[in-house]
């Protein structure tokens, strides 16, 4: 089991490093709203259980399983972002929805969005019958 922070520290040392081309102590715990000793200390840890490559006081790599997580956490961060503004909500509110609820999501409901954004993809009369629904309360295919 992976905590909160561990997959949060993970996801954003991929984000540095597909900007950047790398990442580094300072660069994570300024994106993370942290101290470098927080961050640190945070970095060794995932190193120990084999997330991350590092050297002190020079940058770190993410592990081919660190990379794996990474890219787990990040499909799960666009999937509710996708659930979410097609549901309709401003940025803002999908922000911080997505960062309340995207580690507490069993891998059966994140598939379950992940099916009902593909669907509403390749059915937009069926996402704007949903907007209808909840925009009137009712649905207009409704039979009485």
């Amino acid at each position: 089991m992976r905590s909160e922070s561990t997959e949060d520290h993970l996801e954003r040392i991929q984000e540095l490093i597909e900007e950047k081309g790398y990442a580094r102590v300072a660069d994570l715990a300024a994106s993370l709203h942290l101290s470098t000793s927080a961050v640190s200390n945070m970095v060794r840890r995932l190193a120990r259980r084999g997330f991350v490559n590092y050297e002190r006081y020079r940058g770190f790599t993410l592990t081919p399983t660190g990379r794996q997580v990474a890219q787990h956490v990040k499909t799960r961060h666009k999937i509710l972002t996708e659930f979410l503004e097609l549901v309709g909500l401003n940025s803002e509110t999908v922000d911080r929805e997505v960062e309340d609820i995207e580690h507490h999501l069993r891998p059966e409901t994140l598939a379950i969005f992940s099916q009902l954004v593909s669907f509403w993809r390749a059915h937009p009369g069926q996402l704007n019958a949903f907007k209808r629904f909840i925009r009137n309360g009712t649905s207009s295919d409704a039979k009485p």
